[in-house]
């Protein structure tokens, strides 16, 4: 041992411990074991816990070792006799006194933990540490306990294997209180399962006392137990798992613990429906989930299966768009299993796949009539009750041809089935109108035919007298008809400002006829005699016109521009809802009379990519004045908070928007499958859909 170290610790000679500093690590590396060893013996002394002087020696020794091994990496040399010191402690009493003072041997134990648990990375270190790092668990000083904790969540990372030999010990230390250990379980339950799963009824009773992140952690752990099909302790977890449901950090997450519960064993939660449904009505974002629950336990009996489907079918009825495909999918899975509920009509009752509010109504009508002749159905499925083709044929449109009908739900049914190959894909095609909206809305039409198809939906169709009962509208500005009429240049600007905004109640908006279906190049919109000194935008968009063309060129090549667009308030902010159609409306369109929907967190970018496609239609620069460029901005206004840039500001300052934002909206777009949808027609100089692009492969 180094002189100095040998003379301090021999005679506790607290004058001269203060000169260990001055050595340099190097000189006094090679003796901290033996100096650990002897401050073992001193602070096992009977009188160490009375002895000021003993203690003030110890504690400078050992600040002085943990320094050296730190600076010189020594603890794997050392870490023998550090661990032997460290346990040593455990022989004494940790509790600190009334005055929440440590003991003398708590202050040990702290220091030399920091320095061996920061090690947690040193598989040989934790080897010999993590054994006597948990029996400091149960020794009562929660200040020791909690850092022990936070040290042991480190190394559930990286050492998790040995923490698992003392799993037992984790979990009871949780279950006295030390919450913070709930991270590492996840961890410790792939290795050792059967200590977690015993005490698993005793952990979910944990959740109302937990903070957010610890209930986290917990629920990590359930998911984890619900993938090993670890059903008989599961089950009587369900009901305190169901009960924290209505929690909006944490729903989501116990609802996915539910489906992968119901997906090998639905009957486990057959009682559970009401509570299901209620959480499906209260929070429509989670309906995607509840709807598959419901699918699954449809499928354990029929009389199970007609509950579930009137469930489903009155969701596809009253759900916004982006949900009907996941319904229907669990709708046409059940009646699939169960042929018996519709008949012979399944196949024809799915063709109608442009209205789901007709599918929707002519499944309700079925299950009441296989209800009333339940008896019939289970002796003879022949004679059961049944919608009349007619009637079928006659909800939808009665000039659509049965071939036609027959190719287009075949190209539905391919593309479902390419999706259901891939695990977790997410389908956000659409397949009928957009579906009744009760929000306040803002639309943007950029067609005439659109809005023309939308005067259709109202009145002309025979499909249209189905839509109009369950009060579904599809209102829209059409700027063609603005910019092409000759009354344009006449219309007010309040008038104008009206069309733009459905701020009441969602309204039905005319659109003034025009025998041109395109903008002319100077037409009166365009024309129109800006103060050119005063109109900003104006002198802006004049300096820039030709880069502004060759720009939405290139850009209408690789993204799409929206139909329509309506901007919705949610909670903490406001979204775009995007609907995009195809203009050809082929024989075998996939969006003859629907449109896909895109909702997006993104709608100034939408908005400015909106404003230069309606800058690129006309040959002069629009003025702020111009009736499309007032509907942009009433919905660029509803899209920002008080004291934020004008649109005519935005629209100046950044004539064209940031690639990152483009590359990201692409993203989007790829994420809910646009592109297998749709593709640019170079040939046409537009969006299509894929049977529109691809015509041969519908006669194939």
């Amino acid at each position: 041992m180094h002189q100095l170290f040998g003379m301090v610790l021999a005679h506790k000679d607290l004058s001269r411990a203060g000169d260990l500093f001055s050595l340099e690590d190097a000189e006094i590396e090679g003796s901290l074991s033996e100096a650990l060893e002897q401050i073992r013996l001193i602070s096992s002394a009977a009188d160490y816990q009375t002895n000021d002087n003993d203690q003030a020696v110890v504690e400078i020794c050992i600040t002085r070792i943990t320094t050296a091994i730190r600076e010189t990496a020594s603890i794997e040399k050392h870490g023998q006799a550090l661990v032997a010191l460290w346990e040593s402690c455990l022989e004494h009493n940790l509790k600190p006194s009334g005055k929440d003072e440590d003991t003398p041997h708590a202050k040990i134990a702290s220091d030399i933990m920091s320095c061996i648990l920061q090690n947690y990375n040193r598989p040989p270190v934790m080897a010999l540490a993590v054994p006597v790092a948990v029996k400091f668990l149960q020794r009562g000083n929660k200040e020791l306990c909690r850092n022990m904790s936070s040290y042991l969540s480190l190394a559930a990372t990286a050492a998790a294997d040995l923490l698992a030999d003392h799993t037992d010990s984790i979990v009871t230390s949780v279950l006295q209180g030390n919450w913070m250990l709930l991270r590492v379980l996840p961890a410790l339950y792939e290795k050792q399962p059967q200590p977690i799963t015993l005490h698993l009824r005793d952990l979910v009773a944990l959740m109302a006392q937990l903070e957010q992140t610890e209930q986290h952690h917990l629920l990590q752990l359930f998911q984890m137990v619900a993938r090993k099909k670890e059903l008989g302790v599961l089950q009587e977890c369900v009901p305190v798992l169901l009960g924290h449901l209505r929690d909006p950090e944490h729903g989501d997450m116990i609802l996915n613990i539910l489906l992968e519960i119901a997906s090998y064993e639905p009957t486990a939660l057959a009682t559970s429906l009401p509570q299901l449904k209620e959480i499906g009505e209260t929070s429509p974002s989670l309906i995607g989930q509840t709807a598959k629950i419901f699918g699954a336990v449809g499928h354990v009996d029929e009389e199970r299966a007609r509950i579930c489907l009137l469930y489903l079918v009155n969701q596809l009825a009253n759900m916004e768009h982006s949900f009907h495909h996941i319904l229907l999918l669990e709708i046409k899975s059940l009646t699939d299993t169960f042929s018996s509920i519709l008949g012979p009509q399944s196949r024809e009752i799915y063709r109608m796949s442009n209205s789901f509010t007709a599918i929707a109504k002519l499944l309700i009508q079925q299950l009441e009539n296989s209800s009333r002749a339940g008896a019939r159905v289970e002796n003879d499925t022949g004679t059961e009750s049944a919608i009349p083709l007619d009637d079928l044929k006659a909800v939808v449109s009665g000039k659509e041809e049965d071939d036609k009908l027959q190719v287009k739900i075949q190209a539905f049914e391919e593309k479902i089935n390419v999706d259901n190959s891939t695990p977790g894909s997410v389908r956000r095609y659409s397949l009928g109108q957009v579906s009744k909206e009760e929000r306040k809305d803002m639309r943007f039409n950029r067609s005439k035919s659109l809005a023309l198809h939308a005067g259709r939906m109202k009145g002309l169709s025979p499909e249209s007298g189905q839509e109009e009962e369950s009060g579904e509208m599809a209102a829209g500005i059409s700027f063609t008809d603005i910019f092409s009429s000759p009354e344009s240049d006449r219309l007010p600007l309040a008038e104008a400002t009206q069309l733009g905004n459905a701020l009441g109640s969602q309204q039905s908006l005319q659109d003034t006829e025009s025998p041109r279906e395109k903008p002319l190049e100077g037409s009166a919109e365009a024309a129109r005699s800006p103060v050119e000194y005063q109109d900003k935008l104006y002198l802006h968009l004049k300096e820039n016109l030709g880069r502004v063309k060759s720009y939405v060129t290139e850009l209408g090549k690789r993204i799409p521009i929206p139909d329509q667009c309506v901007i919705e308030d949610t909670v903490r902010s406001c979204v775009a809802k995007l609907f995009f159609s195809c203009p050809l409306k082929g024989h075998y369109c996939l969006y003859s009379k629907s449109s896909f929907t895109l909702i997006s967190q993104q709608p100034p970018l939408w908005i400015h990519i909106m404003f230069l496609f309606q800058q690129s239609l006309f040959a002069e620069p629009l003025s702020i004045e111009s009736n499309s460029v007032q509907v942009l901005k009433a919905l660029w206004e509803k899209t920002q908070l008080k004291g934020t840039h004008s649109f005519e500001t935005a629209m100046i300052q950044s004539t064209f928007p940031h690639q990152k934002d483009l590359d990201h909206v692409q993203m989007h777009l790829e994420e809910v499958r646009f592109f297998d949808l749709f593709g640019y027609s170079e040939e046409a100089g537009t969006w299509q859909c894929f049977m529109c692009n691809n015509p041969e492969k519908a006669t194939g």
